[in-house]
């Protein structure tokens, strides 16, 4: 009897503190079933990665002191690393390419700052110095905002700018990028709600005066609206809880969908992905709580093709998956994989 070929290849980032053992390879089955493959150990902590269509390659985060960016391909024969750079920042958690995928920028947690570096246009490997920003300041939380913590990069549709937010000190920064690709001071585009750490930033693609933000440390989504200068302001904010529940929970993820209509929030402690409908201006509307089956769900993978949602859970070290069903609201699949020190999901 022929075995069954898997119909989707995944990898599950890892972090060596948990037992990781860099890149895990894991196969999707059309019953539903998750198998784990082989490891690539030359992609350690890897937190978070972008892929490039141009150059069919995929940039690796590697969430450690001496922060570095891998430059890796996959192939019929598995993984291969062409580069590895010093981004000059500690523990990177998030990275971004602009439209023509000729730059990549790094947010460096531990340090504070942002790197931006060039890639050759014909290789798309990594070419010049390293432009390193960082920021100053601290917030209220004594534990989690003493100091600056850039925890996403995301660059603006027309890459003349470069926005990052920052857990620490309570900001959206904004930085120019000149036509040599040279990036200058920040600003702050938005001032967040002191102690509420905004996390992930997210530009809606098809609404461009709209955009979100994730606030990790208030377990919040403010709804943006994004001026011709750059800057955010406020124009809701709607909790990621509901309402009443009193337990220790932070935020984590944050996506929409293809057409733009539903978003998610994970939700790390009360262990669910928050479903929200947004309507032709992009306000949105609670639809749902979901289970995700796994203790702080630090991650997740939208694969509408597929119909479903991929969870990486941090402290139950599992990926479990999730139905989507027609009108974007999420079900239990009962699929569950352990995967020792995972953190991150992506395709492959």
């Amino acid at each position: 009897m022929t075995e069954p070929q898997p119909v989707l290849h995944l990898a599950a980032g890892t972090y060596r503190g948990g037992g990781g053992r860099g890149l895990q390879s894991v196969a999707l089955f059309a019953d539903g079933r998750l198998v784990p493959g082989a490891a690539f150990d030359q992609a350690p902590n890897s937190a978070f990665s972008i892929y490039s269509e141009r150059h069919d390659l995929h940039y690796v985060v590697d969430e450690d002191a001496t922060g570095r960016v891998g430059v890796l391909r996959h192939g019929a024969q598995g993984w291969v690393r062409l580069a590895s750079l010093e981004i000059g920042g500690a523990a990177p958690c998030h990275i971004a390419l602009d439209r023509t995928e000729t730059r990549l920028a790094v947010a460096n947690y531990a340090s504070g700052s942002m790197s931006l570096v060039r890639l050759d246009p014909q290789t798309g490997l990594p070419a010049g110095a390293v432009q390193v920003r960082a920021n100053a300041g601290s917030g209220p939380d004594p534990r989690r905002q003493e100091a600056p913590h850039a925890h996403w990069v995301g660059f603006s549709p027309d890459g003349r700018r470069l926005y990052q937010t920052d857990l620490g000190t309570d900001e959206v920064l904004c930085f120019a990028i000149d036509e040599d690709g040279a990036v200058g001071v920040p600003r702050t585009a938005y001032a967040a709600p002191p102690g509420s750490g905004p996390r992930h930033l997210l530009l809606h693609p098809h609404l461009p005066r709209r955009a979100y933000l994730a606030n990790e440390l208030a377990n919040t989504l403010t709804v943006l609206e994004c001026a011709d200068d750059g800057t955010l302001a406020a124009v809701a904010t709607l909790s990621t809880l509901p309402p009443g529940w009193q337990g220790e929970s932070i935020l984590a993820h944050i996506a929409l969908n293809a057409a733009g209509d539903r978003l998610y929030v994970s939700n790390r402690g009360h262990d669910s992905v928050a479903v929200f409908a947004l309507d032709r201006d992009g306000m949105p509307t609670l639809l749902d709580y979901a289970p995700t089956n796994g203790a702080s769900p630090r991650f997740f993978l939208l694969l509408e093709d597929h119909q479903l949602m991929v969870v990486a859970h941090e402290k139950a070290q599992t990926v479990t998956t999730l139905a989507i069903d027609a009108d974007g609201r999420l079900g239990s699949t009962g699929t569950s994989l352990p995967i020792p020190g995972v953190g991150y999901v992506l395709r492959v």
